[in-house]
């Protein structure tokens, strides 16, 4: 579950293209606020009815601006992926020595606040330079999101770093980007579980569903997520779990070479 903050004289991810470069520009940045207004609260309850517990790709500026989600979280064990300071500033053109502070500064908000250090990290829009995977390493990340490779994860040629799988096709901003309706997302969903299914026959395979409470926590998409969610977890062979608890595994059962 992507948790994201956005500034109000940026663009960013946007539901009208038409107003996108204005400043201001209140339909795209009220359509965006919706999601940790009212679409979050929406999106948990449906998680907890079937007690699903997220993998949150974090923005550090949520911690301060909606205190509110960090409780919500806490009690309920969320675990917890630094995804940059926020979504409308894209993790690219620094130098090392910035992007070390800026990276520092962001893991330790997010410690902070949350009471746990975080693990993973996706950049915002999956951005990266060419130097954050040795800078994280340092800083003690143990596995990134931003490298959709594979359906398994992988290690990096950074020492001590992996890839887990996140999905960029699996992923509930697809309904914004061509026709894809709630029930072609449940079908979709469903489909890409059959597949997994059988590909797992001699070893694992990581299904992640991306979700972003301004477009999933919409109303009338809500039940396609809870009929997903439902069918999920009905399953005799998913494991229902964390991208924490899928990197410790991975790293315990498949060394590096």
């Amino acid at each position: 579950m992507n948790i994201e903050h956005f500034h109000v004289g940026k663009p960013a991810t946007s539901i009208s293209t038409g107003t996108a470069g204005l400043t201001p520009d209140p339909l795209n940045y009220g359509w965006r606020d919706y999601g940790l207004r009212v679409g979050i609260w929406r999106t948990i309850e449906t998680l907890d009815r079937h007690g699903v517990l997220p993998s949150v790709l974090l923005n550090a500026e949520v911690c301060t601006r909606y205190p509110q989600v960090i409780t919500a979280g806490r009690e309920r064990g969320w675990s917890w992926l630094a995804h940059g300071l926020s979504n409308s500033i894209l993790h690219t053109g620094m130098t090392s020595e910035d992007e070390t502070a800026q990276l520092t500064e962001i893991i330790d908000t997010i410690a902070a606040h949350t009471g746990a250090r975080p693990k993973g990290w996706l950049g915002p829009a999956l951005t990266e330079t060419f130097n954050t995977p040795s800078i994280l390493a340092e800083l003690g990340i143990e596995y990134l999101l931003d490298w959709c490779a594979d359906d398994q994860p992988f290690h990096l040629n950074v020492p001590g770093l992996i890839s887990v799988p996140y999905s960029i096709e699996v992923n509930d901003v697809r309904m914004l980007a061509s026709t894809v309706s709630g029930a072609d997302f449940l079908q979709l969903v469903i489909d890409q579980y059959a597949q997994l299914s059988k590909d797992s026959f001699g070893s694992g395979r990581v299904m992640a569903l991306a979700l972003h409470p301004f477009i999933i926590g919409q109303p009338f998409r809500n039940k396609y997520l809870d009929l997903a969610l439902e069918f999920i977890t009905s399953q005799p062979d998913v494991w229902l779990t964390t991208s924490d608890e899928i990197a410790a595994h991975f790293r315990n059962t498949v060394p590096a070479h």
